[in-house]
């Protein structure tokens, strides 16, 4: 079966994760509706439009793993792989996308369902595509941005942040040459997290697309701009990034950050086709948790890399919505001294990421109450709190005064590592007796086994019972107790009190019953 957004909504169909709504709705409810919905949701009727409309497909972790073919906890490692082992685009023979073709004089965006989201966003956002784009020494790159409608045939799009796309448009405009740029609408998941990924300069994105896949993306000829086009999406937009700069004002937009981001100087967009299927389906990529979600198995496999590059070991790596899924990293490592420090420089070198805490491997980094009791209970600020100065930043961080360049921010750093100069045994964590067998639903039941009391058992005989014991190895209280099961707590606990009261017995540094030598040693 093919491998496109259309084989993507039957998967989450066969798992009850779409809902289709055949009542028609408006685009003004559109965003607010899709809020409420634990599942996606595919409106069949748009008032005012000849297509349908779906969003939310990757607000959840569920949907985001199904996207992926794989649980949620292993697309770090598939994207990893397929990072390892890229498979570059293939050329399509036929193109889906091409059923219908429109140009010139006839393209007009207004015909796409294109809405809005907040009650101060400057207009339609285009917010679900992949844009395609090459250059003549760093080759093809592959990005998601949003576009803002501004005319029927023309567009904003928001590259104000440091990357490939922004570079390539920087020397298209200093050759005052457009760019040529195809816009995918209706991506399979596999073609938007690999977009997602900040690649290397001169690193084709599609090609991680391809590992993800098995098998090469099918790509198909542009129809007006020398660019390749993904060949099984809904809807592609073919067209020019002019080469007049970031002069003209787009937004405001609901952002990643779940704040409204203010008005952005960028360049336009001029559409010269759109091509599309004969019905297809328009995707609208609801902010801010679709693309929050999309972002962390990115960080995920970018932190499992350069903790591996570092020589740390780690074993959970939690990039948490709180913060964004751009801005928090945290690690729980098996620990060798010193990997707590290295670790954090690691992770901070990861671009956007802005705030680290790394925990050793007892500490369950997706549980926010053990993540701030390592905090509480084994950090001094001023020996593990690292602070770097004017690092690069994203500018949709609004802790940041406003900048005209690119900004900078303060980095932290968290090492909530068990000291090395702390014993390990200081942190040995409670664990309650028979913890794990003793079950509260048998006590509501009253299905409890009963012990079986050895009431005629006298204390004196128990207690030499309990010395014998003692004499093979040290034990704690509990200890004892697992040594006889069947006898009443009470009659044990005395048989204890007896020895202790006779001097027989005492407890080691540890806690541990012990025999009390005689004061001759004998």
């Amino acid at each position: 079966m093919a491998v496109d957004f259309r084989a993507y909504l039957q998967v989450l169909r066969q798992h009850d994760e779409l809902l289709e709504i055949s009542a028609a709705v408006d685009l003004r409810d559109l965003a607010a509706v899709v809020a409420q919905s634990e599942k996606a949701l595919l409106f069949r009727r748009v008032s005012g439009y000849s297509m349908p409309v779906v969003s939310g497909l990757l607000q959840s972790r569920t949907r985001l793993s199904l996207g992926m073919e794989v649980a949620y906890e292993r697309i770090e490692g598939k994207l990893r792989r397929a990072m390892d082992n890229p498979i570059e685009p293939q050329k399509a023979s036929e193109a889906p996308v091409k059923e219908v073709v429109v140009t010139g004089e006839k393209v007009d965006l207004y015909q796409l369902p294109v809405p809005i989201f907040s009650v101060l966003d400057g207009g339609p956002m285009i917010t679900g595509a992949v844009v395609i784009a090459e250059d003549p020494e760093y080759g093809m790159n592959a990005g998601m941005y949003r576009l803002m409608l501004k005319e029927k045939n023309l567009t904003g799009i928001d590259i104000v942040t440091p990357n490939n796309l922004r570079k390539f448009t920087e020397r298209a405009v200093a050759a005052k040459k457009p760019l040529p740029i195809s816009i995918a609408i209706g991506a399979h998941p596999y073609e938007m997290v690999a977009s997602t990924f900040k690649a290397a300069l001169g690193t084709n994105e599609l090609g991680y697309a391809g590992g993800l896949r098995g098998e090469g993306l099918r790509l198909a000829p542009g129809e007006t701009v020398p660019v390749p086009c993904i060949a099984d999406a809904e809807i592609v937009l073919e067209g020019e990034i002019l080469p007049d700069g970031w002069v003209h004002p787009e937004g405001p937009f609901s952002e990643f950050n779940r704040l409204m981001g203010g008005i952005h100087y960028n360049p336009h967009v001029k559409i010269k086709a759109i091509l599309r299927r004969r019905d297809p389906i328009y995707y609208a990529l609801h902010m801010p948790w679709e693309n929050i979600w999309m972002s962390a198995p990115i960080y995920e496999a970018a932190a499992w890399r350069v903790l591996r590059e570092a020589g740390v070991t780690a074993t959970a790596i939690n990039v948490t919505p709180g913060g964004c899924c751009h801005w928090h990293i945290i690690a729980a490592i098996k620990k060798q001294p010193g990997d707590g420090k290295n670790a954090i420089l690691a992770l901070l070198s990861i671009a956007d990421i802005k705030h680290v805490v790394v925990t050793d491997d007892d500490i369950d980094i997706f549980d926010p109450v053990d993540l701030e009791w390592a905090i509480a209970t084994r950090v001094q600020a001023d020996r593990d709190v690292l602070i770097v100065s004017n690092a690069r930043s994203k500018p949709l961080d609004p802790s940041l005064p406003p900048t005209q360049g690119i900004p900078t921010t303060a980095k932290m750093g968290i090492d909530a590592t068990i000291p090395e100069n702390v014993p390990r045994e200081r942190y040995q964590r409670i664990v309650y007796f028979n913890e794990g067998k003793a079950r509260l639903q048998d006590y509501l039941e009253e299905t409890s086994v009963k012990r079986t009391s050895k009431s005629d058992e006298d204390p004196e005989t128990l207690a030499e019972k309990i010395h014998r014991a003692l004499v093979d190895s040290n034990r704690f209280f509990a200890e004892i107790l697992a040594l006889f099961p069947d006898t009443p707590f009470d009659k044990i606990a005395r048989a204890v009190g007896l020895l202790h009261e006779r001097g027989r017995i005492t407890q080691d540094k540890d806690g541990k019953y012990h025999l009390k030598q005689s004061p001759t040693g004998s």
